[in-house]
């Protein structure tokens, strides 16, 4: 690797020149900073690494990417690419040396890399070095000769060339002969460098011996591992013919103008031969053209006449060199070399490529500023290569040459964008050549305004409906800003203001595209969790420094049906049964009971309506469609089954409805014996209705003893507690009513209008018998009323004491049920 000044002062023979070019290269001196070489084997892979170029330059990786490097090849092909984010130059495309030089050595390409703000123009070079990736290869595989016996000693007889495209210790190094008696070989060069090989004649050959020989010529090469070709020498012996043709010139020179059309003379070659008749015939070829030469050029094989085929192109070869072979009937030869020049003609308009152009600049830009950096080429070479750039007039710009073929656009004045905020700037290049030819390239340069306007919403506010349930990721909204500035400073992004809801970071709950700013839901909403959003969006414009203004969004969450109404009352459980007691005397209108059901969704959704779907009887009970009340709607007669059970549907008003439904057991019956009677085969098969009756009589005997043995003991207990609720009752003192859990209607909806206080006595299961039973064991209504003190009412008088529903005989009667059930 080697670093080398882009500008480097010649001898200058006069002392005027010097300064010059001292004057210059100081003007130059903040664009043009240097020169980077490297050197690397051709075919390495994309990506390899070429080397760093922010090292070697000393630039910092932040230079890189805030000047916007990179590297302008012009119209060849790109083979390299610039890292910016690591500095360092990779190989971008396939290189093959012998493709992109040929045999020209050494090889290289070179670029430019820009940096803008402020512009630095660096070149690279590259050399491509040669690896031994081809074999020496012949045209023909098979060589024949046709040589006389007569051939004297020392006679030479060339072969044919191999070509290697590798140079260098790559390239074709030595020819190698199969031993034999007749002929030796001898290793020559051409002015180019080629080499070929001769044959030289060390024993007179004798037809009558040996009339064909076959040899091989083997061509190697000094790459490692080393590669060989070979082609097969096949031998006619002739008679008689023993002088070779002879050129009258070793080397032959003639011009040829580009472009010459087909047919264009060149020269013409002579050679003679001592021999006369069919032996002193001599015919002309071209020997082992290279490349597309032989579709350039063509020889007359009689005359010797060299003339043009094909299109010349100087930008393409600005020389020819070609071997010519003149040959007699006896198959001796001779060898000459024709050095053909190519004249250049004015044939190429010089093509301009903007290298770096600024666009917007802004109106505070001062004069001298450098708007853009135009590199112009010519095809063509010397005057009609030379290059004159100019602008059209009545601008405020002016351009100057920086370095070879570039050429810097700066302001010549400052800019008022109120007056003209763009300009149309044209950019003609002329070169000198006869008659010039001319480009030109317009650029467009805009000029920018400062930040002075912030972004600014339709909308103070933005209120938004989603249901919930949505998908992760659903868009939600679209909040939109605009900006009265222009370009970047008008170039919007929008961000979520770090607030919390309910403790928890609002980017959570909804993301925002920076771009469109669109809201989007990052989780799914639970309406029962949380009904609203409220969120503060941001719109900052890409000014500098950025102005941004706020507006609030109210994301508010709609329910939807996705909750089942729930039942409450009464619990289905699979371990017991619960049963609603009705009296024969049941007038129309009695209340059995009450299903309790919620909904935990709201609005119509938690709308929930009870319908009876099944019944014993249908035309005894019925449910309140709003209220979920089963009620008699005729008189209870003795007619009536003692088991009845009701299906009821609770079904909440969603779209769609979801519902429930829960079973309701009701035993038709005044007295609790006549319940035990009939209501212990509800759920079994009359094959047990003896043994259960056997077990319910004794129920009753030992129920009769008891309660005759205790009555004593009951009234004295009740009579103890009236005296104790007489002293409270006396006393004022606040009692606080009892309210059993999940059955109190604390929010007043209307879902349960009164508060029931249940006492149950249920078996569990049984051989015998699956009978369970519940009933209120008191059917007291307590009232509270909400502007009260607090005071509980009385709900029975004194004198009614023992009979109250919980009494303790009762209790004593349940328990003694549920035990006989075991």
């Amino acid at each position: 690797m080697e670093f080398i000044g882009l500008l480097q002062p010649k001898r200058w023979r006069l002392c005027g020149l010097r300064w010059q070019v001292l004057i210059l290269l100081l003007y130059l001196n903040h664009i043009v900073r240097g020169q980077i070489r490297y050197s690397i084997p051709e075919e390495m892979k994309k990506g390899s690494l070429i080397g760093n170029v922010a090292q070697d330059l000393g630039l910092d990786l932040k230079r890189l990417r805030a000047g916007r490097a990179r590297i302008v090849t012009g119209e060849s092909i790109q083979y390299t690419e610039l890292k910016t984010d690591k500095g360092i130059l990779v190989v971008s495309e396939r290189i093959d040396r012998e493709q992109l030089c040929g045999d020209v050595t050494p090889c290289s390409f070179s670029f430019e890399m820009i940096l803008e703000n402020p512009i630095e123009l660096h070149r690279v070079v590259v050399e491509i070095l040669d690896v031994n990736d081809h074999a020496p290869t012949f045209q023909n595989s098979d060589l024949k000769l046709e040589i006389s016996e007569s051939a004297t000693i020392g006679a030479r007889f060339i072969l044919e060339n191999a070509e290697d495209p590798d140079v260098g210790v790559n390239d074709l190094q030595k020819y190698v002969l199969t031993p034999n008696d007749n002929f030796v070989l001898k290793q020559l060069a051409n002015p180019d460098g080629s080499k070929y090989a001769e044959m030289i004649l060390q024993k007179p050959l004798d037809r009558e011996e040996h009339p064909r020989l076959s040899l091989k010529l083997i061509a190697v090469d000094g790459g490692n591992p080393q590669r060989s070709g070979t082609v097969n020498i096949e031998i006619t012996v002739l008679d008689v013919n023993d002088n070779a043709p002879v050129f009258n010139q070793s080397v032959y020179r003639a011009t040829v103008m580009e472009n010459a059309p087909k047919g264009t003379y060149i020269t013409t070659v002579n050679a003679s031969d001592a021999d006369s008749g069919s032996n002193g015939h001599i015919t002309y070829s071209f020997s082992k053209l290279k490349g597309s030469i032989a579709d350039i050029f063509v020889i007359d094989k009689d005359t010797g006449i060299i003339s043009v085929l094909g299109h010349i192109d100087f930008e393409k070869d600005k020389k020819y060199e070609i071997r010519v072979e003149a040959k007699d009937q006896g198959g001796f030869t001779d060898t000459s070399q024709i050095v053909i020049d190519v004249i250049d003609v004015n044939d190429n308009a010089p093509v301009i490529n903007v290298m770096s152009f600024s666009s917007p600049v802004s109106e505070g830009a001062p004069p001298g500023t450098t708007i853009a950096v135009i590199h112009v080429k010519d095809g063509d070479s010397e005057r009609n290569g030379q290059i004159t750039c100019t602008i059209n007039t009545n601008l405020p710009f002016k351009i100057k040459s920086s370095i070879t073929s570039y050429y810097n656009l700066i302001s010549d004045k400052g800019f008022d964008r109120e007056t003209t905020p763009e300009y149309n700037i044209t950019i003609t290049a002329t070169d000198s050549g006869s008659p010039p030819l001319s480009s030109a390239r317009q650029l467009h340069l805009r000029i920018s305004d400062v930040n002075d306007n912030a972004p600014l919403f339709h909308q103070s506010s933005y209120s938004v409906y989603v249901t919930e349930n949505n998908s992760p990721g659903m868009s939600i909204f679209t909040v939109s800003a605009r900006d009265s500035d222009w370009n970047q400073n008008a170039r919007i992004s929008y961000l979520l203001e770090d607030t919390q809801i309910s403790g928890t970071p609002v980017s959570t709950y909804i993301s925002i595209n920076s771009e469109t700013g669109v809201l989007h839901a990052v989780r799914s909403f639970d309406y029962e969790q949380i009904k609203q959003l409220k969120l503060v969006v941001k719109a900052q414009d890409g000014g500098s420094p950025p102005l941004s203004s706020n507006v609030s969004v109210n994301i508010l969450i709609q329910d939807h049906n996705d909750n089942a109404p729930q039942v409450l009352y009464p619990v289905q459980t699979s371990s017991s049964l619960m049963a609603e007691m009705v009296p024969r005397s049941a007038d129309v209108g009695y209340l059995v009971t009450k299903v309790v059901a919620v909904d935990v969704d709201s609005g119509q959704n938690a709308w929930l309506s009870y319908k009876l779907q099944k019944a014993t009887d249908s035309a005894l009970f019925e449910v309140g469609l709003q209220n979920g009340e089963i009620r008699t709607i005729r008189q209870v007669n003795d007619k009536d089954a003692v088991k009845q059970r009701l299906t009821v549907v609770v079904e909440d008003n969603g779209q769609p409805s979801r519902s429930a439904t829960v079973n309701v057991n009701v035993a038709v019956a005044d007295s609790f014996p006549e319940v035990l009677s009939e209501f212990t085969d509800f759920t079994h098969d009359k094959e047990y209705n003896d043994n259960i009756t056997f077990y319910l009589v004794l129920a009753l005997a030992v129920v009769s003893f008891l309660f005759i043995t205790c009555l004593v003991v009951i009234i004295s207990v009740k009579i103890y507690r009236w005296r104790q609720s007489r002293i409270l009752y006396h006393s004022n003192l606040p009692v606080i009513p009892y309210y059993p859990p999940r059955y109190a209607d604390t929010l007043g909806t209307g879902t349960l209008q009164r508060v029931y206080n249940y006492e149950v006595c249920r078996t569990t299961d049984s051989r015998k018998s699956d009978c369970k039973f519940a009933r209120p064991c008191s059917q007291n209504v307590l009232i509270m009323d909400p502007s009260s003190s607090g005071t509980m009412q009385r709900l029975q008088s004194e004198k009614n004491i023992l009979d109250e529903p919980d009494s303790p005989l009762e209790r004593l009667g349940c328990s003694l049920f549920a035990i006989l059930q075991r």
